[in-house]
C-alpha cells in the first residue's frame, strides 16, 4: 500500500483526490491538510509515501513547503497553474496536474510514483529452497515481503497492473506482469491458461468444458490457450 497526503486549500479538490484514490487498492489515506504548515505539522510526527500538493496557498506556497522538508516523499502538484511546471521539476516533483483533471491522467501520475518507488524495492525476490525445506518466494505487497510457499499457491489472476496470487490462505497483490511471475517459479510448476489467468499444476482438481476447478474456484480456459490444456491432459 501507499500511503498518501492530500495538501489543498480547496474541500473539493480533497474530495475529487480522494475519491480517485478509492477507486485503487493499492492506495491508503493517510489525512487532509488544508494549507502547508498544517501539513508539516503532520509530518513531523508521521510518513507518507505521497503528497498531492497544491501550489497556491494561503501562509505557505506549495513549493515553499517542498523546500523545507530535509527527506519530502514523493510528490504530485495538482494545481490550476501551468506556468510553475519548470520549477516543480526542478523540485523532483514527480508529475504535475492541472485542474481539472481526469481519472485517466491521474492513474498515470500515480502509476509513475509507484514505477519509482519499485525501481528501489523489488516485487519480487529469487525462490529460496533447500533439501530440506519446501521452496519459497518472497513476493512484495503493501510496503512489506511475504513469503509464501509455492505449493500453496493455487493461481494466478491478472488485473490491470496487478496479479493477485491466490493461495491456500490469502490473496496476496503484488504490481506486476503475470508473465513475470510465472518465470520467477520453478519450471513446469504453473501453467498459463489465459491471458489473465496461470494455475499451479498440482493443484488442479478437473478440467470440464472450458473451465478449470481448483478448490472452491473456477478459472477460465483462453481460447487460444487450450492447446496447453490439452497438453497436460494427455
Amino acid at each position: 500500500m501507499m500511503k498518501y497526503l492530500i495538501v489543498d486549500d480547496e474541500h473539493i479538490a480533497h474530495d475529487i483526490i480522494k475519491g480517485y484514490c478509492d477507486m485503487l487498492p493499492q492506495m491508503d489515506f493517510a489525512n487532509s491538510c488544508y494549507d502547508a504548515i498544517e501539513a508539516m505539522d503532520y509530518l513531523r510526527n508521521n510518513a507518507v509515501d505521497l503528497i498531492f500538493l497544491d501550489l497556491n496557498m494561503p501562509k505557505l506556497k506549495g513549493f515553499d513547503f517542498i523546500k523545507t522538508l530535509q527527506n519530502p516523499p514523493k510528490v504530485i502538484v495538482t494545481t490550476a497553474y501551468s506556468e510553475h511546471a519548470l520549477e516543480g521539476y526542478e523540485l523532483n516533483v514527480v508529475d504535475y496536474l492541472l485542474k481539472p483533471f481526469s481519472f485517466e491522467r491521474f492513474v498515470k501520475a500515480v502509476n509513475k510514483v509507484l514505477d519509482q518507488i519499485e525501481q528501489i524495492q523489488p516485487k519480487i525476490s529469487t525462490i529460496n529452497s533447500s533439501p530440506d525445506t519446501a521452496p519459497t518466494i518472497f513476493l512484495r505487497a503493501d510496503k512489506k515481503h511475504i513469503q509464501v510457499e509455492v505449493e500453496r499457491i493455487l493461481f494466478l489472476e491478472s488485473a490491470a497492473n496487478y496479479v493477485k496470487v491466490f493461495t491456500e490462505f490469502e490473496t496476496i497483490m503484488v504490481r506486476d506482469k503475470i508473465t513475470n511471475l510465472i518465470e520467477s517459479f520453478p519450471e513446469e510448476t504453473f501453467l498459463q491458461v489465459h491471458k489473465s489467468f496461470a494455475v499451479a499444476l498440482k493443484h488442479i482438481h478437473s478440467v470440464q468444458g472450458n473451465r478449470i476447478f481448483i478448490g472452491d474456484h473456477q478459472v477460465p480456459i483462453g481460447k487460444t490457450y487450450r492447446e496447453n490444456v490439452d497438453r497436460i491432459l494427455s
